[in-house]
């Protein structure tokens, strides 16, 4: 597939899922659709639909936006330096969509590399285990857990 940035794809955006990506902004905690998603399949980047995250990567962290512990694909995910509102953090960006996504901390679980990748939902899509095959994500369907 072919994963870029499109004025088709931004002008489908929402004005919350515009603000959150292509200005940088943070939905509020607790508020975004996929925060308490635990169904299978995989998150991809809601303007150029290039893999992210997979929900076998995803926990509760208690943060209020969804967290994974790793990229899917982890080409597909830029880290750089943020010190904007007086403090250091790394925010993370996706490669072809160029856009923001959220940040990344070391405070994850630490049998799983120690890294949560605190992502706001209005930046991303995320497509079910039973129609990642449809939608062309088919070689990522190892990368998730089995429908129980």
């Amino acid at each position: 597939m072919d994963y870029k940035k499109t004025d088709e794809a931004i002008a489908k955006l929402s004005p919350e899922e515009f603000r959150v990506t292509q200005q940088s902004g943070t939905e509020r905690a607790f508020t975004g659709k996929l925060n308490d998603n635990k169904e299978p399949g995989i998150y991809v980047d809601i303007v150029s639909g290039e893999p992210l995250f997979a929900s076998s990567d995803k926990f509760d962290s208690g943060c209020g936006w969804p967290s994974f512990t790793k990229p899917i694909v982890t080409e597909n995910v830029q880290e750089l330096s943020d010190n904007t509102l007086g403090m250091r953090r790394v925010e993370v960006r996706s490669q072809h969509g160029d856009s923001h996504l959220g940040h990344v901390f070391p405070d994850g679980p630490k049998d799983r590399g120690g890294l949560r990748y605190c992502i706001n939902s209005a930046s991303l899509r995320f497509i079910h285990r039973d129609e990642m095959q449809a939608q062309g994500y088919g070689d990522f369907i190892n990368q998730v857990e089995e429908v129980s």
